[in-house]
């Protein structure tokens, strides 16, 4: 079992992957193409023809906290379905650890503790509807 982090839309998520089935082990190894060299960067400007510095782009909003301190709201990565709740108000959790498992797109898939804590609030029960983003579970 091998674990990744993996973002999508700014989100971080802690993966396993379990390697399943005997595929064939690739032996021949494929020399990747040389990258590009980079272009020379441009002389500056003179002084007096620069053009006023632009105000830095917004950054991305972070998922919404919970009022509490440190606490933070577990947003569902996507859209599914509650199968089974694993935690409950006030219970210690270790970061990695399984909070609750949903249907979606006709997979089975755990949603872990990002960080260790204890649970102030589940959103959720067994049946409920996901909505991508939205809070399920309370972690402080």
């Amino acid at each position: 079992m091998k674990n990744y982090k993996v973002t999508v839309n700014g989100n971080t998520y802690e993966v396993a992957v379990e390697e399943v089935g005997g595929a064939p082990e690739v032996k021949s190894i494929q020399a990747a193409a040389p990258a590009p060299k980079p272009a020379p960067a441009p002389a500056p400007a003179p002084k007096q023809a620069q053009a006023p510095k632009a105000a830095p782009a917004p950054k991305a909003a972070a998922p919404k906290a919970a009022p509490k301190g440190d606490a933070e709201d577990i947003p569902a990565p996507l859209p599914g379905t509650v199968i089974s709740v694993n935690v409950a108000e006030g219970e210690q959790v270790k970061a990695g650890q399984v909070l609750l498992i949903f249907e979606a797109m006709k997979m089975e898939n755990e949603l872990v503790a990002p960080r260790a804590g204890t649970i102030v609030k589940v959103h959720v029960a067994k049946g409920d509807v996901l909505e991508s983003g939205k809070a399920v579970i309370t972690i402080a």
